[in-house]
């Protein structure tokens, strides 16, 4: 005992630097250390006036040569005693009572709290000091405690064990008085980093209250995975049927097709010309379909290997063959298992994988490559070709047994020439969608551009106006994009159809006699309108064609076959 109370003595003597005593009057009584300096005694004397008006016993204050000193008030009933530290270096102590002017208020409520009140014990594990919390739980009395070593107040304690290891015991379970509680222990450093004590403190009051946060983390879990679903689908909402954009009768036949479809667990064929939005109607069925928070696998089926193809569809084994993966790999038709196949150009498959992707689709059931068991997998089957089946059937390229089990549901996607009335809204995503991708200010179709792209055949369909609208938006030079502005565009085999007469001066050209309509191809007018642009474009530009065929979007090829088709051949004056 003795040896601890020197001990202590010590670290008091080497903590302490300074005391000192105010009488009832509040005049100074007695001073040791600092606090013996007249000044540093009238500093601790103002700054106690203002912290009784504030009702602290914990403030700072600044001695006339600048040093920093905390002051702890130990009040009583005929004297105030104060214990005076001055700071030595960085110390977070001196900056936080120096900082907070609620400092001392804080510290009360951390050893008052019942969630975080203190057990401190020395290196020695002499408890030092025990909340108001502790006591209470313990029968003891205040203060009754401290001097004692903690195993001969807490039972099951582990604190001395702390001090000596130095390492934490955070979250364990403590048995005190035949009560559970979750308690951490934490061993304290000083600045040398030497292990001087250690503070116990209790997390929970029982592991009933950890199951309860448990199920609380468990419960939030779920729902940041429900909205991560849900982010997910807006994010995907290009692919979802509110995105097919279109108003005309076609359009609202097809989306009608595809929500009776897309509920039942039935095989759907997509039909129709290329660039016609076929991959956008089948992630819009599988968006709507039970499948919907399941995988949708693409495979084009045009281009699978047949000798890989039972590799990729099927998968394979460990070491089934070289260069294989060393845990073999999943293929797709295993990896759609709940969710969607999604087969594109399966007219163009070829025959010997047809009569293997055959097999699967009867039963389900399939091997790994280099596997003996059978596996199912559960999908449902979406397919799309802009091939005529009923002469590649007739013909023999296509298997008559594979076609039935594909086209369950057959539904056609009109061609862009059976919806013109949906252009101006196509054309006007094409060019948000543009101005969004290069930061810029959309741009808008005049009436006469709109026109223009409506008397169109657009054999690539919506695909092709897109690029088409795309390309006008980058070489406009207004906010309007006019009919100029698109150059060549691929009309393909159109009809014969009535052109109104033009005035000639409209810009663009004498397509026809003033007051006269005349039976011509729209094809013919779209060439004397190009051949009257490259005719202002060479003015405009000095006859350099280079120059001309930048700003009419064409290559100098392409320009210079045009010109001689002319009659102009390379020399720009004959203009």
């Amino acid at each position: 005992m003795k040896t601890q109370a020197s001990n202590l003595a010590a670290n008091l003597q080497s903590a302490l630097r300074g005391v000192l005593v105010l009488g009832a009057d509040g005049k100074p009584q007695a001073a040791t250390g600092i606090a013996s300096d007249p000044d540093v005694t009238a500093a601790i004397v103002a700054g106690w006036q203002e912290a009784r008006w504030r009702q602290q016993r914990l403030f700072a204050v600044e001695s006339t040569d600048g040093a920093q000193i905390v002051v702890v008030v130990l009040p009583s009933a005929d004297a105030t005693v104060m214990v005076a530290l001055q700071r030595e270096g960085h110390d977070a102590l001196f900056e936080f009572v120096g900082s907070v002017d609620i400092a001392g208020d804080i510290l009360t409520h951390f050893l008052t709290n019942p969630f975080e009140a203190l057990s401190v014990v020395d290196r020695e594990g002499i408890l030092r000091y025990m909340g108001p919390v502790h006591e209470r739980f313990f029968g003891l009395s205040p203060g009754a405690a401290t001097g004692k070593h903690v195993t001969d107040v807490i039972e099951n304690t582990r604190l001395h064990h702390v001090v000596e290891t130095g390492k934490a015991d955070i979250g364990l379970l403590h048995e005190m008085r035949g009560v559970t509680r979750v308690v951490t222990r934490h061993p304290i450093r000083n600045v040398a980093g030497e292990v001087v004590g250690a503070i116990g403190q209790i997390m929970f009051k029982g592991p009933e209250q950890l199951q309860v946060l448990s199920g609380e983390v468990l419960k939030l879990k779920s729902e940041v995975a429900h909205y991560r679903r849900e982010l997910s689908d807006l994010r995907n909402r290009s692919y979802g049927l509110e995105q097919m954009v279109g108003e005309s009768m076609a359009m609202q036949r097809l989306k009608k097709q595809l929500i009776k479809v897309a509920p039942l667990d039935v095989p759907v064929l997509l039909t129709g010309e290329s660039g016609t939005g076929k991959e956008l109607a089948a992630h819009a069925i599988h968006k709507l379909s039970p499948r919907r928070d399941d995988t949708m696998v693409m495979i084009n089926a045009a281009a699978l290997p047949s000798t890989l193809v039972e590799s990729e569809l099927f998968g394979y084994e460990s070491g089934s063959f070289t260069g294989a993966e060393r845990k073999g790999r999943k293929g797709k038709i295993e990896q759609a298992n709940g969710g969607s196949l999604f087969l594109d150009e399966v007219g163009d498959m070829p025959a010997d994988v047809q009569v293997k992707l055959l097999r699967v689709l009867q039963d389900g059931t399939f091997q790994r490559v280099g596997g003996n068991d059978a596996r199912r997998s559960d999908f449902r089957l979406i397919s799309a070709s802009n091939r005529d089946f009923e002469a590649m059937i007739a013909d023999g390229s296509f298997r008559l047994d594979l076609f039935y089990r594909i086209g369950g549901v057959t539904v056609r996607l009109p061609s862009l020439r059976e919806r013109l009335d949906d252009i101006p809204l196509l054309s006007d995503l094409a060019l948000s969608q543009f101005a969004e991708r290069n930061r810029q200010r959309p741009k808008k179709l005049s009436t006469e551009a709109v026109q223009l792209l409506q008397s169109q055949r657009w054999p690539g369909n919506v695909r092709q106006l897109m690029h088409t609208v795309e390309r006008a938006a980058i070489f406009s030079e207004g906010e309007f994009i006019q009919p100029e502005d698109f150059g060549i565009i691929d009309a393909g085999p159109e009809p014969v159809t009535e052109l109104p007469a033009k005035d000639p001066g409209d810009g663009y050209g004498p397509l026809a006699q003033p007051g006269r309509s005349e039976q011509v191809r729209v094809g013919d007018a779209m060439g004397q309108v190009e051949e009257q642009m490259i005719r202002d474009a060479l003015v405009r530009n000095n006859g350099n064609k280079k120059r001309v065929a930048a700003e009419l979007g064409i290559s100098r090829s392409y320009l210079y076959k045009r010109l001689a088709q002319m009659g102009l051949g390379t020399d720009s004056n004959a203009l």
